[in-house]
């Protein structure tokens, strides 16, 4: 297993979030990796959590990866959050990404959650698998 393109992969997901029109018409600049100090603005978009599990074969090291983008709102219903998670969505589901170290071999949507959280904030967490090869 290879848990070395995790970085790689990463970024790449957070350029493509960040150069999408349509992501950038709705969030703007309010795509974090890591959550800034201070008040955040009522609709944004987060990088969470991932998992990874060997993909490996006799070819190389590879990797499966499921990361987690998550839209945040203070909005009081879904419409909003879940307009944006479309445009998130679009943005990344089979994505050409060019990975600093490895190269991408797929990226697929693959489950999503829409929650209420405290204070009044809704949540939608997207989970997208990639498939990374080592090269």
């Amino acid at each position: 297993m290879s848990y070395a393109m995790s970085a790689a992969l990463q970024a790449a997901v957070f350029q493509q979030l960040s150069g999408d029109g349509g992501v950038a018409a709705l969030v703007g600049s309010d795509i974090y990796d890591a959550l800034p100090p201070g008040a955040l603005p009522g609709l944004y978009i987060t990088l969470g959590a991932e998992t990874a599990r060997d993909a490996s074969d006799v070819s190389g090291a590879g990797a499966w990866h499921d990361l987690t983008v998550a839209v945040v709102s203070d909005a009081a219903g879904f419409q909003s959050a879940k307009t944006v998670a479309a445009a998130a969505c679009d943005a990344l589901n089979d994505a050409p990404l060019a990975l600093q170290r490895g190269r991408l071999v797929s990226l697929r949507f693959l489950k999503a959650r829409a929650k209420r959280e405290s204070g009044g904030l809704r949540r939608i967490d997207m989970t997208f698998r990639a498939r990374v090869e080592d090269d």
